[in-house]
């Protein structure tokens, strides 16, 4: 039985859903999806059009927000909405260092984990519709590498949306990880640019930290193992609205004095391990480069290969001069399943996800084309985490999609803006703009 409770004007209702891990065995093994149903409380007994939230990631459960947060107020308005946590997240059938060794070794698990992509997490979401709508067709809101799901929900299920809205996660249709990191370093490059631009006491600081990584053996409470290649990761803060405060703040209070001298404070270490920690999205780490594969290409660890190709990300290179240290954004390298005891027990499992060569295709660009659904996408300008230039050319192929470039929000402007994206994307679908 569902069980509902209430927040300050909303009605709230735990629902789990049972769906084949692999649906192209719909007889065969079976894992959870869970979701939360929310409703406005003054509209908790209307017939009310669904609408479901795919949220960034991989690897992240649904927001849980706290009555009628960011967005969800302004959609409580007219949908009932469905905050999915897919597959492998949240409150959903987990996939983490400690339940994957049910399934065997390295090459079962990563078999089990091809399974975790954009095109088993909308085959979920179409057998949820069809038991919550009774084939009614609904609208997605797609956040980032949500919005990577609706791209594909367009391409192989449209008859099952009403409206696609998507937010910061237009993918390209055929670029290899390869080039979607090549286009990424020089976009990090101008964010750290613009935070050391508006925290220059930051450059000295950051210096500072980095030669004491490659001087000591750092190990956080948690057991994460802080090099500098981590600490230079902190930058993935860079591409959220107050992300460049955050970093600051997090800077000024490294250091402190002790009886053995200068030493990193337990301040820093525990707001570090918290903000580089896999333990409570795994996923992200495992399946974050397979969200581009297509085809019998491996991802061969791209991000780590391509880092190559800029070498003033090199801290230890940049500290034999005076130039300010470079931090690195949204990105998964090996060392993490070094660093991060979450993550050691999955290395193996991980390289065989690099080297996979049987990824199914994820867009059709010929179906996209020829879309009838309306689509509204934010994209936003110079975003760290999608690059804009691919947005645009997606953009481009998808039929009566129309687009909103902004640069008034960096990549979470979905939660920052408040009702004002959503508000938008639905009159852009409806074209009352």
């Amino acid at each position: 039985m569902s069980a509902s409770y209430r927040q300050p004007g909303v009605v709230l209702t735990d629902r789990r859903f049972t769906v084949p891990l692999d649906h192209d065995a719909p007889d065969g093994e079976t894992i959870e999806v869970y979701a939360r149903e929310a409703v406005a409380g003054d509209k908790a007994g209307q017939d009310l059009p669904w609408l479901v939230y795919l949220q960034g990631g991989p690897g992240f459960g649904a927001n849980r927000f706290i009555g009628k947060q960011a967005w969800l107020g302004r959609a409580l308005d007219e949908f009932r909405v469905l905050l999915l946590d897919q597959r492998g997240t949240g409150h959903s059938t987990p996939a983490n260092r400690q339940t994957l060794p049910l399934r065997g070794g390295p090459a079962e698990q990563a078999d089990h984990l091809a399974h975790f992509r954009a095109d088993s997490i909308v085959k979920d979401c179409e057998l949820i519709r069809r038991e919550l709508t009774g084939g009614r067709p609904w609208t997605v809101l797609g956040q980032s590498f949500g919005g990577f799901c609706t791209t594909h929900y367009l391409s192989t299920a449209p008859e099952g949306l009403s409206t696609a809205l998507i937010t910061g996660g237009l993918p390209s249709l055929d670029a290899h990880a390869d080039d979607v990191y090549r286009a990424a370093y020089p976009r990090i490059e101008r964010k750290v640019a613009a935070h050391y631009a508006r925290y220059p006491q930051d450059v000295e600081r950051a210096r500072r930290i980095a030669d004491h990584l490659l001087g000591h053996d750092v190990v956080l409470p948690n057991g994460y193992r802080l090099t500098v290649e981590a600490f230079q990761s902190l930058g993935i803060l860079l591409g959220g609205g107050e992300g460049s405060h955050r970093l600051h703040h997090l800077l000024e209070h490294a250091f402190l004095r002790t009886p053995r001298g200068s030493e990193l404070s337990d301040a820093f270490q525990e707001d570090v391990q918290q903000l580089l920690s896999y333990a409570g999205h795994p996923l992200y780490a495992l399946v974050h480069e397979a969200c581009y594969a297509q085809g019998p290409r491996p991802t061969a660890w791209s991000a780590e290969r391509v880092r190559t190709e800029f070498p003033q990300f090199d801290a230890a290179k940049t500290l034999t001069g005076d130039g300010p240290l470079l931090f690195t954004g949204e990105s998964v390298h090996p060392w993490m399943f070094d660093c991060d005891p979450a993550l050691r027990p999955l290395r193996e499992t991980a390289e065989l996800l690099a080297a996979r060569t049987d990824w199914p295709t994820l867009y059709d660009a010929e179906r996209l084309a020829a879309n009838e659904v309306p689509v509204a996408a934010a994209v936003y300008h110079d975003d760290m985490y999608v690059d804009t230039a691919h947005s645009l050319r997606t953009a481009a192929t998808v039929r009566g999609l129309r687009t909103w470039v902004t640069d008034e929000f960096e990549h979470d402007g979905v939660r920052a803006g408040g009702p004002r994206v959503l508000d938008r994307l639905l009159a852009l679908a409806r074209d009352e703009v």
